[in-house]
């Protein structure tokens, strides 16, 4: 019964970020996630195994689009989550640099960052 509840909360995930992301329509189990390069990141359904390859991969995903401002999204918790993007930003060579983010965006619960342009490399 523990399993069938938690594919139940995978799905309704996945049918909601079909919903959010409009180039999906329908999604089904297994199929990867499509998501939009935009100035935002949010890193709350992902698995902190993925955390690291999915930043690197979207940050430069946002450079090579011109977006040089960024906000991941991390949440407050027990910052676990925040301490490892502030780590890998840290190690990123190409983050000008980063910051908690002020209270009307996020306050503890993001980072903001600048990033090198895609030509800075």
């Amino acid at each position: 019964m523990h399993q069938s509840i938690l594919l139940a909360i995978r799905q309704e995930i996945s049918y909601f970020l079909a919903i959010i992301n409009k180039n999906c329509v329908y999604m089904q189990e297994n199929e990867p996630v499509i998501l939009p390069i935009e100035d935002e990141l949010d890193l709350h359904t992902f698995n902190p195994k993925e955390i690291k390859p999915l930043l690197e991969d979207y940050l430069n995903e946002c450079r090579k689009r011109g977006i040089l401002e960024v906000r991941i999204i991390h949440g407050k918790g027990k910052g676990q989550l925040r301490r490892t993007v502030h780590a890998l930003m840290e190690k990123f060579d190409f983050v000008i640099s980063y910051f908690t983010a002020p209270p009307e965006r996020g306050g503890h619960g993001a980072t903001i960052a600048w990033l090198k342009g895609w030509d800075n490399t």
